[in-house]
């Protein structure tokens, strides 16, 4: 079975069987500069890319992961696609981690770090999605996607807006800064 079907399966699975635990999952590997950074905890920067915190928000990584993770993997192969995929999560949970850090020290003077708290929790495998998608544009820039299922644009151009977006929205401080900030990282990766 393909790392990307696996990949799906876990995430799924993590989502599903987490609230019969009492979210203990979410609790022991939800990433945050507080765990991460005062309390040592660095499995947190993998075990955070499982977790998710809502359907709309699985689904939508799940859908990116399955559309563009099978080309990357075919050219990478398994162990390489793997160690890519969580390496970009990590890469992700690396810049967040920075901007947060910022924002703690400087406050709020310097556009583009996170002023949000810093126990605030990270969830979710955008950042190793992003990546993919990525790693994706730059293989095969020229392969038509349907946006929303119906638009159809470039995967190079979708990957590139989608990177101007989350850069908009970690410096202008929108909505899911932190977030974003781990898309670009992902991505940087």
């Amino acid at each position: 079975m393909a790392v990307t079907t696996w990949l799906i399966i876990i995430c799924v699975a993590v989502f599903m069987i987490d609230p019969f635990f009492n979210y203990f999952l979410r609790e022991w590997m939800y990433m945050s500069t507080d765990h991460a950074i005062w309390g040592i905890q660095y499995w947190r920067l993998i075990g955070f890319q499982f977790l998710h915190a809502n359907m709309q928000h699985l689904l939508f990584n799940m859908i990116g992961l399955y559309f563009f993770g099978p080309l990357v993997e075919q050219y990478l192969g398994g162990k390489r696609y793997l160690a890519f995929y969580l390496l970009c999560g990590i890469f992700g949970a690396v810049l967040y981690l920075i901007l947060n850090l910022g924002g703690y020290v400087f406050g709020d003077d310097i556009p583009g770090l996170l002023f949000n708290d810093t126990a605030t929790p990270l969830v979710g495998a955008s950042a190793g999605v992003f990546g993919i998608l990525l790693a994706g544009a730059f293989l095969a820039p020229n392969i038509r996607v349907l946006l929303f299922f119906f638009i159809p644009m470039k995967l190079s151009t979708l990957a590139y807006s989608l990177v101007a977006l989350a850069l908009f929205t970690v410096l202008f401080g929108r909505n899911n800064a932190g977030g974003e900030a781990a898309h670009l990282g992902g991505a940087a990766a």
